[in-house]
């Protein structure tokens, strides 16, 4: 009974989500949604078969500056979240700033970026890394201080080095929180991606959302969305294998409920 309990639990999302796309479908046939505000999930697909080479060709584009933009942020996430964990000054100087830089909308940020430093990939990769490095920074340094306050003293007392207590302490302890911000940061990439080529750029998935809304092409609109999503989605869920093959202990109560 707990086996079907914990079946159900996993897939009431698939159910739900199954049931919510049969309504929408519903809606359309007995003409309660207009076409012209939201099109049906048949016209969706049928958007995808008609346009597929397009939609490939420019979520290629998009997927090269996300992942481009989010390794840079990466790098420059956990370069900076050790420079702040080693120097105090350092991180009371440079947390500030990163909380402000994200009061900013990137939607006005992009624009600037843009007309500073042209319509190519430069902009829209230093857009993902303003976007995706902050959530990065923060889970890494709440790992490096929720570390077992004993565990440290008693390494400081045998003479550890600090690199000696990052390698074998702090940066096991980190993983689970880097993680869970790395997830965070992999949505925003795309989504930082997709605006910052809405604002200025000649290919990607934010440049053809444009053009099919210029020519009321709402069913090719909604296409681009899903086919956002489904990447985002599929991005997650590999950063979720990585974390289960890197950090297998978190995942044992898990295990053992299969069971």
């Amino acid at each position: 009974m707990k086996k079907l309990l914990n079946i159900g639990r996993r897939h009431i999302s698939i159910v739900l989500s199954i049931l919510f796309i049969l309504m929408w479908q519903g809606a359309a046939n007995l003409k309660l949604l207009p076409k012209y505000i939201v099109p049906s999930p048949l016209e969706i697909i049928n958007a995808f078969m008609r346009d597929w080479k397009f939609l490939i060709f420019h979520s290629q584009v998009t997927l090269l500056e996300a992942i481009i933009g989010l390794s840079s942020g990466l790098i420059v996430a956990i370069i900076l979240a050790l420079i702040m964990d080693s120097f105090k000054i350092l991180n009371d100087a440079i947390y500030p700033i990163l909380v402000v830089s994200q009061t900013i909308p990137t939607i006005a940020i992009a624009p600037i970026l843009i007309l500073w430093l042209g319509f190519g990939l430069l902009p829209k990769v230093i857009l993902i890394v303003l976007t995706t490095a902050f959530p990065i920074v923060v889970a890494i340094l709440d790992g490096f201080r929720n570390c077992d306050k004993d565990l440290l003293t008693l390494l400081k007392v045998m003479k550890a080095s600090k690199w000696q207590i990052l390698y074998h302490v702090k940066i096991p302890n980190s993983l689970p929180y880097f993680y869970a911000g790395l997830k965070v940061s992999v949505s925003y990439a795309f989504i930082a991606a997709v605006v910052a080529e809405w604002l200025g750029g000649f290919e990607g998935l934010g440049v053809y959302m444009i053009k099919a809304k210029k020519l009321f092409q709402y069913d090719t609109m909604f296409a681009i969305i899903i086919l956002t999503s489904l990447i985002s989605l599929l991005s997650i869920y590999l950063v979720t294998v990585s974390e289960k093959k890197f950090i297998k202990w978190k995942y044992l109560g898990d295990e053992n409920e299969k069971i």
